[in-house]
């Protein structure tokens, strides 16, 4: 037995409380284990602590698990009655059995070693105030990412000097092309008829660039965009369209024109700024990137200089912030940039003042990486989930995979935080950071659609970038913000997209097994790049597949079955199977 290979612990995604009454024990071993047994009781069961009756638990096996690369993730719910628990495992592997407990690993005769103290893994009490709740309309919301500078100029804004006509081409790093505001608030009945439950705004305040992630004024909408009414009238008229409204908050970092860093470049060490910035040495020399250290910025970008958000000043400033916007503009939730470069201390302060003003507003960090240390129910909601954008996109990438890599990544991916987390997880395949999708896929617009089919019966939540539903290119940053192709799309060049698109979100809307946390990998066509998944809820089962072959592949239909959303599959009427072409996809409910 592979000892080293196995491993929990009463803390993180090994052990958590998914609600009340519920607590989910998660146990990773490699994969010369056959079985898995979890002896559990409560606590207190044979007397106090100290007594002299033997406790003994009740004995179950662990059915559920998912395979990744190296490890299996056995997982099970268990109901403590009274909110505590005490267990220890039972590991089989061929004829060998250990018995694992917090210290270790021991034999049946070592552990009834006579004198022997064993130290059992112990949940201690399940508080209601301790179960990290995630709002629960986010697992039903479809986002749309919207970069205001380029989805739509609806001229009731002061335009930016110089700015240029509005047109689909590719931009450069300082053009201006006016969208604003009004402009988005135009395009809300486009949005409802696409399906978009949820918009996440990137920055809108006062700044000079034209992403606005060097804020000048966090209090005032930028005049390019508009009025702080104008941002108002946007939050409720997308709420009486159903569409809830996330900002982006730029709290790492501001812009070089912010009147505290002006007055910190002024007065130097006297200012009553100066330790609301990270600055490492006096005066503060200005004109180049912040490599060699003399003030931390955001990267090495100077005229964005980091704020200290290990400062209780500046937490008390930010928190002042977010419960304005929150007041004035009414707004579901923020998207924190930078996410993992904030303190946690400021985060949880976040948290607790947010939830007490809107308990079921969104926390969003914007982290790239394993973020299991801000997602245990104290800082943010959830993150975005660019490890499985990269899940997905790995498989075409690496042509010599074969379909049990991609079941690896995708199960990595939903073993990382709580159940409850991934539900809430910002699902995304692109964005104002990356090159677009269709940039990614080469142009193969069936790989598009197989990656986009993917994203939409995941757990979590979907987000598209805006023009993703047309099909937008677009390479790396500037070029991944180019201005939404309004013409083509009046012109009703882009009608098989949307229509597309829109089959795509309704099916996640409408069929909730697409939302669910619950899937398997049953691998049930004999071919390597064939992918199969099944999403299973209380209401059904849908049925995935993708063809990433280069012929052909029969599939086998059960009778009844109904077809949610298909490319490339051609079915003779009644029959038991049908025909799925190269870089097709097929979506059935069973």
């Amino acid at each position: 037995m592979n000892l080293g290979a196995i491993y929990h612990r009463t803390s993180d995604q090994y052990c958590y409380s998914l609600d009340t009454g519920s607590l989910v024990i998660n146990i990773k071993t490699g994969y010369d284990i056959d079985h898995v047994y979890i002896i559990h009781g409560d606590p207190y069961d044979a007397g106090i602590m100290g007594g002299c009756e033997r406790w003994s638990g009740k004995r179950e096996e662990i059915y559920f698990k998912k395979n990744l690369k190296d490890h299996i993730w056995w997982t099970t719910t268990l109901f403590p009655e009274y909110k505590r628990c005490k267990y220890y495992f039972e590991l089989h592997s061929g004829d060998e059995c250990m018995y694992y407990f917090e210290d270790g690993f021991y034999t049946e005769e070592e552990m009834n070693q006579d004198g022997k103290a064993l130290s059992y893994f112990i949940m201690p009490w399940m508080n209601p105030c301790d179960v990290f709740e995630t709002p629960s309309w986010v697992n039903d919301t479809v986002w749309y990412q919207i970069f205001p500078e380029r989805f739509c100029n609806g001229d009731h804004s002061i335009d930016p000097e110089g700015v240029l006509p509005w047109e689909y081409k590719e931009v450069g790093f300082k053009d201006f092309y006016g969208g604003d505001i009004r402009g988005i608030r135009d395009k809300i009945p486009y949005l409802k008829d696409l399906g978009i439950t949820g918009i996440y705004l990137n920055p809108v305040f006062e700044s000079k660039s034209n992403h606005k992630y060097n804020t000048k004024d966090y209090k005032k909408v930028d005049s390019h965009f508009g009025t702080n009414e104008d941002l108002r009238a946007l939050v409720d008229e997308a709420h009486a369209a159903g569409i809830r409204v996330m900002l982006d908050a730029v709290f790492n970092h501001t812009g070089s024109d912010h009147p505290m860093w002006l007055d910190v470049l002024e007065n130097g060490k006297e200012s009553k700024y100066a330790d609301w910035y990270m600055v490492n040495k006096w005066p503060i020399e200005t004109g180049r990137d912040t490599r060699d250290g003399r003030f931390y910025s955001f990267a090495f970008a100077e005229h964005m200089p980091k704020l200290n958000t290990s400062n209780p000043e500046v937490v008390d400033y930010l928190l002042d912030i977010i419960k304005f916007w929150i007041e004035t503009f009414d707004i579901d939730g923020l998207r924190f940039d930078v996410g993992n470069e904030v303190s946690h201390s400021f985060l949880r302060a976040v948290r607790y003042m947010t939830k007490r003003m809107k308990s079921d507003f969104y926390l969003l960090g914007e982290i790239w990486h394993d973020s299991i240390t801000w997602l245990r129910g104290d800082e943010y909601d959830s993150v975005m989930n660019y490890p499985l954008s990269s899940a997905i996109s790995d498989f075409w990438i690496y042509k010599d995979r074969d379909r049990s890599s991609f079941e690896y990544d995708i199960n990595r991916c939903f073993t990382m935080y709580y159940s409850q987390v991934n539900d809430v997880l910002f699902n995304l395949m692109d964005s104002h950071d990356t090159n677009r999708l269709l940039d990614k896929v080469g142009g193969d617009i069936d790989v598009f659609y197989q990656q986009l089919a993917i994203l939409f019966t995941m757990p979590g939540s979907p987000c598209i970038y805006y023009g993703t539903e047309v099909a937008m290119e677009g390479g790396f940053d500037p070029d991944c913000r180019r201005c939404m192709p309004w013409d083509d799309i009046d012109k009703g060049l882009k009608a098989n997209e949307l229509s597309t698109m829109k089959s795509i979100i309704s099916m996640r809307k409408n069929t909730p097994a697409c939302k669910s946390r619950n899937f398997h990998f049953p691998n049930d066509i004999e071919k390597d790049r064939v992918i199969s998944y099944l999403k299973i809820d209380e209401t059904g089962t849908i049925a995935v597949y993708l063809n990433c072959e280069d012929e052909a592949v029969t599939i086998p239909v059960k009778e009844g079955a109904e077809v949610l959303f298909a490319r490339k599959w051609d079915k003779d009427g009644d029959a038991l199977s049908g025909k799925l072409e190269s870089k097709g996809v097929l979506i059935m409910k069973m």
